[in-house]
């Protein structure tokens, strides 16, 4: 199976937060890229299209949107 992504991901194992509207949902950054990520979170509801992906380790803000969800996973691009 071929990599389909623009850019490929490497596979990490992070904690961050998806940031949206003053709050914050605690997420795991599954896999990362120059131009976006995979994320895992308890409840994807409520997460709207545009959010802030914070990782604290890395002091990094990027500003994304929701490409794909899948039960309890996401995909984001990086805006």
């Amino acid at each position: 199976m071929s990599e389909q992504r623009a850019a490929p991901r490497r596979r990490v194992l992070k904690t961050g937060s998806i940031e949206f509207d003053g709050a914050g949902v605690p997420c795991t950054i599954r896999n990362i890229s120059a131009r976006g990520a995979g994320l895992e979170v308890a409840n994807p509801g409520g997460i709207p299209h545009e959010v802030t992906l914070r990782i604290p380790t890395q002091r990094l803000y990027q500003n994304c949107y929701i490409v794909w969800r899948k039960e309890k996973r996401l995909g984001v691009m990086f805006a």
